[in-house]
């Protein structure tokens, strides 16, 4: 806990800050359970879990001849598996220790670590998740082809960055107003389960509606995907670069708060909860 201070170069404190943070990410992936194996098998079966209960919803909705002509799996797995990274990155981070956290007492801790063991223990999971439902609809439904895969890719990690700022807003703000916090985040959980567009195509959607879904930047994630997964949809209503600003932006306001909140918060705070 109590370390007597090195001078050591820039190199030497970024190896271990390096080191601190690979062994917090594993931390961070066996939280879930004590076997880190398992812990990836229940991410796995989560999401197949959740893409099983949208494909019999759409079956049985009538609602498969809506989608993009291609793939229907891949229809799902562009919109749902998204949507899933997005939220669990949102939810990794706000739940990231805070200053006044009593892991933060151990002298080579910071919030820094915390905040990337937490984003690289759900980016970790959920690319494993993501090859083996990838592998398994290969291998024992029907082979897969990709249109544009490194495009696919990016937007992947987009859908994970995105949701990773997002979340640390939201833990700069959790200090000051737990309650309020809390009560947003699952509003804005629930609210993607629309306002993502994962259940429809964008560009059968009225011009009407197009207003009160492409301020999100999951929107233009999740249609983007389906434009860089399907040969024969491109996107109209969405781009790329937004996504991307939003992101920067929520980056930099999300460090200045978490640096605000570190300089403040106490852990007083919550003992009148």
């Amino acid at each position: 806990m109590f370390q007597a201070r090195r001078t050591q170069s820039t190199f030497s404190l970024a190896l271990n800050m390096l080191e601190l943070t690979f062994h917090a990410a594993s931390r961070k992936v066996r939280q879930s359970h004590h076997n880190a194996v398992m812990a990836i098998v229940l991410s796995v079966v989560q999401s197949m879990l959740f893409i099983a209960a949208f494909y019999v919803m759409f079956t049985v909705l009538g609602q498969r001849g809506a989608a993009i002509r291609g793939d229907f799996m891949l229809y799902l797995l562009t919109g749902i598996f998204a949507y899933l990274t997005h939220i669990k990155a949102v939810q990794a981070i706000m739940g990231t220790e805070s200053s006044t956290s009593p892991m933060m007492q151990h002298a080579p801790m910071n919030t820094l670590v915390a905040i990337l063991s937490s984003a690289l223990s759900t980016l970790y999971t959920q690319t494993v998740s993501l090859l083996v439902l990838l592998l398994v609809l290969h291998t024992v439904i029907a082979p897969l082809t990709f249109y544009y895969w490194p495009g696919g890719l990016m937007m992947f990690l987009m859908a994970w960055a995105s949701g990773c700022v997002v979340g640390l807003v939201l833990m700069a703000l959790k200090p000051w107003m737990p309650d309020v916090v809390n009560i947003m985040q699952l509003v804005y959980v629930r609210a993607n389960m629309i306002a993502s567009g994962k259940m429809f195509v964008a560009n059968m959607m009225p011009s009407a509606l197009i207003g009160y879904f492409d301020w999100n930047p999951l929107f233009h994630i999740i249609d983007q995907a389906r434009g860089f997964t399907f040969v024969n949809y491109y996107p109209h209503h969405s781009n790329w670069e937004y996504p991307v600003y939003a992101t920067l932006v929520l980056l930099v306001i999300g460090f200045m708060g978490e640096a605000y909140t570190r300089k403040y918060a106490s852990a007083s705070w919550d003992m009148g909860r």
